[in-house]
């Protein structure tokens, strides 16, 4: 069975909670061609292994466009028979902050990407504000940042689930029929 999944989907969890897998899975039901906006750098070993591992499970079916600060060229070039995953807002967030960027410029050109997207596009991203409060400040600002991004995501998105130990919860919108 395929799932028909509307324009806008955003996946939120913590660390290791099973979010870029259900997203993968909820991208392969819909029977669409599959488009993967990478948006990871691997800057030691430990990071290069948790890719090798996602590209891995996701297997040869899957068209991968790396996209490590720039996502609006790789949701422009979608197809409409295509479905793009895009894994994750957090790292694009934390590429944004590396390169000193205008965040909020960054963000108003990430947004009207979105909107103007010619595919259905799932979005992947971190829930870092339930834990304890950073002790440095780029990180206090990190995690304010992307609070604020994953709050204005889930507001453009029609759907919006988090993922906690690999179990989904549909926070907004209508579960698809034969959601996985």
């Amino acid at each position: 069975m395929t799932i028909t999944l509307p324009p806008l989907t955003l996946i939120l969890g913590g660390a290791a909670s099973g979010k870029s897998d259900y997203g993968e899975r909820l991208v392969a039901a819909t029977g669409r061609s599959l488009v993967y906006v990478a948006t990871a750098q691997a800057h030691d070993t430990e990071m290069s292994a948790k890719i090798a591992r996602h590209k891995s499970r996701r297997g040869a079916n899957w068209r991968t466009i790396e996209a490590l600060d720039d996502v609006a060229p790789a949701l422009g070039d979608a197809d409409p028979t295509e479905v793009v995953l895009f894994d994750c807002a957090t790292m694009w967030l934390s590429n944004q902050m590396f390169a000193e960027a205008d965040l909020p410029d960054a963000e108003a050109q990430l947004l009207a990407a979105l909107t103007a997207r010619n595919a259905p596009v799932v979005i992947v991203s971190n829930e870092v504000g339930a834990g304890i409060v950073p002790e440095n400040a780029l990180a206090r600002r990190f995690r304010q940042a992307q609070g604020e991004l994953n709050q204005r995501l889930a507001k453009r998105s029609d759907l919006v689930i988090t993922v906690m130990a690999g179990l989904p919860l549909v926070l907004k919108g209508a579960r698809p029929k034969g959601l996985p």
